[in-house]
């Protein structure tokens, strides 16, 4: 067997490829399958994406994607299936899906973690809203042999347009990467969040708690970001994201939050908790807010908080702010939910599973016509 794996930017650099597909190609060679992965995006483009400026540079590094994936479509024919994760071009319509699909008939696994198909940008791309296509994830749904899905939000949406839908959770390596844990004994509590830029505008919330409780803690408030977020609070500590130290600066963290609002952006319903598993994963207990995934993920005061309230998260981070044996049992019980739930262990044969036609969890699907469906630009 041989799978083509088309991603949106370079083997090894996002998070998302990272966590939901990448760390099962050991177990593919494992199992004697053959495996090659294709990029939209060179590295020299990543680099600079989501900085300022270098707009010249990052017209031009997406023009040569679209060559590239011109290119890819000549290995397409090689491989049994084509693994697509989100979108095999990040504007315009689905040609190169259609072309995989009808014209050269591969089995498409169509996978995404976030709610793609909402017409919802960042104010850092409101250039990009203009040419997304939002509305093409429908289209490669009803034209993939499988899809996977992050989360039971995500599985609803892909269901209304192909009935072979898999919910392959993101996992965590916990035997080569998240393999440390927090002894909670440091003096000085880190409270701590990670994540991109885009999704700092969840922090907001959370700044009225963490003033009040540095009215009464003396503790640090730690950012591990690809961006300085520049908070006013005094406990504010910034670390520059660096994947060669990652878990090194996470496993620092004695409580991790997730902060989540539905009212800020419903995309929020379509994340599939990371942020939560990477705390626990580590020994960490997460606080979390009780919005999609993570109600799933974290169990009130046994692995963690699901705070709904201001007074919610004032009342859990001073419980643990105070109580180190409190972090150490909910740390420990954490850790014991990604091993048996959310682990790359606990997981591989499901994703396996989406390389086989013998899964008899799932129905046959229909042969589609070869025309091309009416597709809305949004």
């Amino acid at each position: 067997m041989k799978i083509l794996f088309l991603t949106p930017y370079p083997a090894g650099e996002a998070p998302s490829q990272r966590f939901r597909f990448e760390q099962y190609f050991p177990a593919l060679q494992e199992r004697g399958i053959a495996y090659t992965e294709r990029s939209f995006l060179d590295l020299a483009t990543w680099r600079i994406l989501y900085k300022p400026g270098h707009q010249a540079a990052k017209i031009w590094g997406i023009v040569k994607g679209f060559g590239r994936r011109v290119k890819h479509m000549l290995e397409v024919p090689g491989h049994d299936y084509v693994f697509i994760h989100r979108e095999i071009t990040p504007i315009g319509p689905p040609i190169f899906e259609w072309v995989v699909a009808k014209l050269l008939g591969k089995k498409i696994i169509y996978d995404f973690d976030d709610a793609i198909w909402m017409a919802l940008t960042s104010k850092h791309n409101q250039m990009a809203a203009v040419v997304k296509w939002h509305s093409k994830v429908a289209s490669i749904c009803r034209w993939s042999y499988k899809v996977s899905c992050g989360n039971d939000f995500l599985c609803d949406y892909a269901r209304q347009f192909n009935p072979r839908v898999v919910l392959n959770p993101t996992t965590i390596d916990t035997v080569n990467l998240h393999n440390r844990t927090n002894p909670q004994t440091s003096e000085k509590v880190v409270l701590g969040w990670t994540g991109t830029h885009s999704n700092m505008v969840y922090l907001a919330s959370l700044l009225p708690v963490l003033r009040r409780l540095e009215e009464k803690y003396d503790f640090t408030f730690r950012v591990i970001s690809n961006q300085d977020p520049q908070l006013d609070l005094k406990s504010f500590d910034y670390v520059p994201w660096q994947k060669a130290t990652e878990i090194a600066d996470l496993v620092q963290f004695n409580a991790g939050v997730m902060p989540l609002e539905e009212k800020i952006s419903p995309l929020s319903l379509g994340k599939c908790g990371f942020k939560a598993l990477q705390y626990m994963s580590l020994g960490i207990p997460a606080v979390a807010s009780p919005v999609g995934v993570n109600t799933k993920i974290v169990t009130n005061n046994v692995d963690g908080f699901l705070c709904e309230t201001e007074d919610d998260w004032y009342q859990a981070l001073a419980r643990l702010i105070e109580d180190a044996e409190l972090r150490r049992r909910l740390g420990a019980n954490a850790q014991r939910t990604v091993r048996e739930r959310y682990s790359v262990l606990s997981n591989t044969e499901n994703f396996i599973r989406l390389f086989s036609a013998a899964d008899a969890g799932l129905p046959q699907v229909a042969t589609n016509s070869a025309a091309v469906p009416a597709t809305a630009h949004q």
